[in-house]
């Protein structure tokens, strides 16, 4: 591969559009020491190789697609974009020009390094706004023009020497199918992305081909595979054939004589177009190169394989081989080559120069290099070797050596022109099994390294698009902010206005607020804003130092858009109070007469009541309360608490002098009005009145539970609960529970093991509640189906099992 490493000579620098010379359109030709260079701009440039400098500029009247030099008569032919084929005489230049009229102003995308000569319109040899590209052939001049739906291949004598420039006229045309419609309106011609691409060829011996540089689009072909090719009568009439490679990968052809004579005689003109193949991409390159080598007797033979490439890399080979039964037939071979294919060129030996935007590559068709071939002699893989040059737009072979050697010459996409000098002694790599295996390795390389790139490529451009995201929000977070800022005074621009409201949501009636957010700005409000509401609860007026809560409510807004408004409803929080008869118990017997307020004598007496009191004994109620007040024994529910367990709920306020029972009162009536005459006084039981009016006794006394524990009597504490009232005692008793539960959770991660139970006297008690719970389903399931007579008996036996179950036998430990 070290043979492969070129020297490179840069010549001359043309200026270039931002971005770098597009392909397709610039071209090189050489002829002798010149070199004439077209850019894709309206500007020819002629280049002298041995003084080293430019030595003409031509300005045409319209960008230049292609040009061709015709030797013998120095004629520069120029196909100008919507415009037409210039001919400007390189000899007699001041017959082309206008002398004395010299324009150094430059192009929009370039600027020519000395004054441009501007070509005259008379210099127009054939004006048509839709051709594409042309060729010339010995003194006719081939084009194609792109219709409305199809290509038109057109043939027009081209004047000689001396005479009028313009053609004498068209000799033929024909239309080439096409597989879609082209672009464009009908009349209206569109500029192709990929010009299509014209290519004489020739059969040995023929003269129409004498004269071309190096450079132009023609080639001769070896008489084997040109009849194969082309037919018996291309070989008969020794007609140039005229290739077409068109965008939408066909490879037609058409034999140049037949066109001429289909003026006289035209039959069907699809008779005279044939496709030889497609390439399903746009063909860039048609060429010829010699495969087989040679004798050291033998006389120096011509092109025996012709080559077409395709834009996106795939190579086509047609050669003459022997098939099995000893015809001669034409071997098609494809090959994938990497691409795009900028540009391409046949050199001797058998290799073609493509070039990619990242590489300049050299491939070897010939035979006497290539291990791995196929049955004809066309290798089965192709490998291409790179030779370290990207980016060149056109190429051409200017010479090369018998050492194997050749000299380019290329153009950059950066407007350089070089020339790249090989040395292609060394053997080219070959397609032998290791080549292929470390192909194969290479490419599975290549496939993770593009894999890897292309998660690294999606990562950064998610963190891109998430950074692009931050500094929008940002922005609109920093105008929203600035808006609200500079608008204190009078309407603000977005605004929330709330209003409250009793609602039905629930099976009870809830306080909601309603929050309305209006815009009213010329901003957005898109995701990543949301509106947060605090609700404060009100404080006394006397406790100014207490600092009431808070409660956030926070609601997204998706997007809020100029003039959009938006409403979110809340639940507003209500402060909920409980409060249960130790509280509300009022104890008259207690307060003593300066202190005792009017209100705590008793219940409130009806002053209608107080008269007929003062007349005379009066008849009592006669209501259910008062008869079960006065036949009925008084209802008692009582619960046993271990005295330890108390003990340690009390901690501090049960002091040495104060017994447990004393405590324990003081400690369930903490949160009423009277405790403070309770703690004074010691006392461990007390008679109440309950704000119906019944009386309520509560009594606290110490008691040892035996049969309970192995180890002996457990002491406890039994808190009894008695009233003529069954409803004010459950209330009292429910109270009562609710204080012990809350104290036994509390101490229940604090307390030591419990004692050792005897299990079987718990069981028999479970067993005894559980008994007694179903004796009340059923008492209670007669009551729903006996009559009133005999459910007096029932409702008895259910109060009896009630107070039974109001006094159990367990104890909280």
């Amino acid at each position: 591969m070290a043979g492969l490493e070129p020297r490179v000579e840069y010549l001359e620098s043309f200026r270039c559009p931002l971005g770098g010379l597009a392909a397709g359109k610039p071209r090189v030709l050489c002829h002798g020491a010149e070199i004439f260079v077209s850019t894709g701009s309206e500007f020819v440039y002629v280049y002298d190789q041995e003084g080293r400098l430019l030595t003409a500029v031509y300005r045409f009247p319209g960008q230049v697609w292609h040009l061709e030099l015709w030797a013998p008569r120095r004629l520069l032919y120029v196909l100008c974009a919507q415009k037409g084929i210039y001919c400007l005489s390189l000899d007699q230049a001041s017959r082309s020009v206008n002398q004395g009229d010299g324009d150094d102003r430059g192009s929009e995308d370039s600027e020519p390094p000395c004054a441009a000569v501007p070509v005259h319109p008379d210099a127009c040899l054939l004006p048509d706004d839709t051709l594409c590209t042309f060729t010339v052939v010995d003194d006719m001049l081939v084009t194609l023009a792109q219709g409305p739906a199809r290509w038109k291949v057109q043939l027009s004598d081209c004047p000689c020497p001396g005479e009028d420039a313009r053609p004498r006229g068209q000799i033929g045309e024909v239309e080439l199918s096409t597989s879609s419609p082209l672009a464009g309106a009908p009349g209206e011609p569109t500029a192709p992305h990929i010009l299509p691409v014209l290519c004489c060829v020739c059969p040995p011996g023929s003269s129409a081909l004498q004269g071309r540089t190096r450079g132009s689009r023609g080639c001769l072909l070896e008489q084997a595979l040109f009849g194969l090719l082309f037919g018996v009568d291309a070989s008969l009439l020794e007609s140039p054939v005229i290739l077409c490679g068109l965008p939408d990968g066909q490879l037609c052809c058409v034999v140049l004589k037949t066109l001429v004579t289909s003026r006289l005689s035209p039959g069907d003109p699809k008779a005279l177009v044939k496709i030889l193949h497609h390439l399903e991409e746009p063909v860039v390159f048609i060429g010829a190169l010699k495969t087989e080598s040679l004798a050291e007797d033998a006389e120096d033979t011509h092109p025996d394989c012709l080559v077409a490439l395709g834009h996106d890399g795939r190579i086509l080979a047609i050669k003459a081989s022997w098939d099995e039964a000893g015809t001669l037939v034409p071997e098609l071979r494809e090959y994938q080559l990497p691409g795009p294919v900028l540009c391409a060129a046949c050199g001797g030996s058998g290799r073609v120069y493509h070039s990619t935007p990242s590489e300049l590559c050299v491939v070897d068709l010939a035979r006497g290099r290539a291990s791995d071939r196929g049955p004809g002699g066309l290798p089965s893989l192709l490998c291409p070797a790179g030779l370290g040059i990207c980016s060149v737009v056109t190429l051409s072979v200017s010479c090369e050596v018998p050492e194997g050697g050749a000299r380019l010459l290329a153009l950059s996409a950066r407007g350089r022109l070089m020339t790249c000098s090989l040395d292609l002694s060394s053997e080219m790599p070959c397609a032998t099994r290791a080549a292929v295996a470390d192909t194969g390795q290479k490419i599975k390389e290549l496939l993770s390294g593009i894999g890897t790139v292309s998660e690294r490529v999606s990562s950064l451009k998610k963190a891109v698009d998430q950074r692009n995201k931050a500094l929008t929000c940002l922005n609109e977070a920093m105008n929203v902010s600035c808006v609200l800022l500079a608008s204190r005074e009078g309407p603000r621009p977005i605004s929330c206005t709330t209003t409250t409201a009793w609602s039905r949501l629930q099976p009870q009636d809830v306080l909601t607020a309603t929050c309305r957010l209006e815009n009213n700005s010329g901003l957005s409000l898109d995701r990543g804003w949301a509106l947060c509401v605090q609700v404060f609860t009100s404080t006394p007026a006397s406790d100014t130092d207490v600092a009431g809560s808070a409660t956030t409510y926070t609601i997204p807004v998706d997007r809020l858009g100029p003039g959009d408004r938006r409403e979110d409803g809340i639940c507003l929080p209500l402060s909920k109070h409980t409060v249960d008869m130790l509280q509300c118990l009022r104890f008259p017997g207690l307060a003593t007469p300066h202190t005792q307020p009017s209100g705590l004598l008793g219940p409130v007496s009806d002053s209608v009541d107080t008269f007929l009191g003062s007349l005379g004994p009066r008849s009592e109620p006669a209501g259910p309360a008062s008869l079960r007040a006065k036949f009925l024994p008084p209802s008692v529910a009582t619960i046993k608490v271990s005295a330890e367990l108390l003990r340690a709920a009390l901690g501090d306020s049960h002091t040495a002098g104060t017994s447990l029972g004393c405590a324990t009162l003081q400690w369930l009536l903490a949160e009423n009005t009277a405790l403070d005459v309770v703690r004074s006084r010691r006392l461990s039981s007390v008679q109440g009145v309950a704000p119906d009016g019944t009386d309520l006794h509560l009594t606290i006394r110490e008691v040892a539970v035996t049969h309970l524990c192995t180890a002996g009597p457990i002491q406890t504490v039994e808190i009894q609960v008695e009233s003529s009232s069954l409803a004010s005692l459950c209330s009292a008793h429910h109270a009562v529970i609710g204080r012990l539960q809350r104290m036994v959770v509390e101490q229940a991660a604090q307390s030591s093991s419990p004692p050792d139970l005897r299990v079987q006297y718990l069981r028999q008690i479970h067993i005894n509640h559980e008994t007694l719970l179903r004796e009340v389903q059923a008492l209670r399931d007669r009551l729903c189906t006996e009559d009133e007579a005999s459910s007096c008996g029932t409702a008895e036996r259910l109060l009896q099992v009630y107070a039974q179950l109001r006094s159990p036998s367990l104890l909280l430990l």
